[in-house]
């Protein structure tokens, strides 16, 4: 019997690239779950999750329009790894049911990309037919974070440190994106991929 879906996992560390590569997927026919962008939808204003963010970590983290301020909360949670594991136990269960009410719109035969940032520290990539590892050395990723989210140095290598090693996202790794480039040259890399994930559909 066929599979009705091929289920893949992307990863990449802070600065890889990931997103490019996830947005290229997509135009390509692939159905994107972003765990980052579900993240952030439970605990948007109203919702359960930022009542609970709220009750544990006070109203401080909180913007004047009563929406989450993340820059604020990332300084505490990155900083402080009980803290994060706090943050982790409120959002992944909310991420989690919704990611499986999308997966259940997916057709037969589609590609379904989890853009799951951290998936070799949680350890998910048994749940994934394949995974693919975009990937960019340390000095590369940190010239991105400076030059395109204006990170100041020291803000960015610890958001590096704070994620898995590169050694052990390669290490879960079916498929390396290596995006050290230009966007030309990804898109090319890209288009191999989507042949692969194509056949393997």
């Amino acid at each position: 019997m066929l599979p009705t879906m091929l289920k893949v996992g992307l990863t990449g560390g802070i600065g890889s690239g990931k997103s490019e590569v996830s947005r290229r997927l997509s135009a390509k026919g692939a159905m994107v779950i972003d765990a980052d962008k579900i993240a952030r939808e439970v605990v948007e204003p109203g919702t359960e999750g930022l009542a609970r963010v709220v009750a544990v970590f006070g109203a401080g983290v909180l913007r004047e329009d009563g929406a989450l301020d993340r820059e604020k909360l990332g300084s505490i949670v990155f900083a402080d790894s009980e803290k994060l594991a706090s943050l982790n136990a409120i959002v992944h269960p909310l991420v989690g049911a919704r990611v499986a009410e999308l997966q259940g719109r997916a057709g037969e035969g589609t590609v379904v990309v989890y853009d799951v940032p951290l998936l070799a520290e949680n350890k998910l990539a048994p749940m994934y037919d394949v995974v693919i590892v975009v990937d960019a050395s340390d000095e590369v990723r940190l010239a991105r974070l400076a030059e395109m989210r204006g990170m100041r140095e020291q803000d960015a290598r610890a958001r590096i440190a704070a994620q898995a090693t590169r050694e052990d996202r390669l290490a879960v790794a079916d498929i390396v994106i290596v995006n050290e480039g230009s966007l030309e040259e990804l898109d090319a890399r890209v288009d191999e991929v989507w042949a692969e994930l194509a056949t393997r559909a």
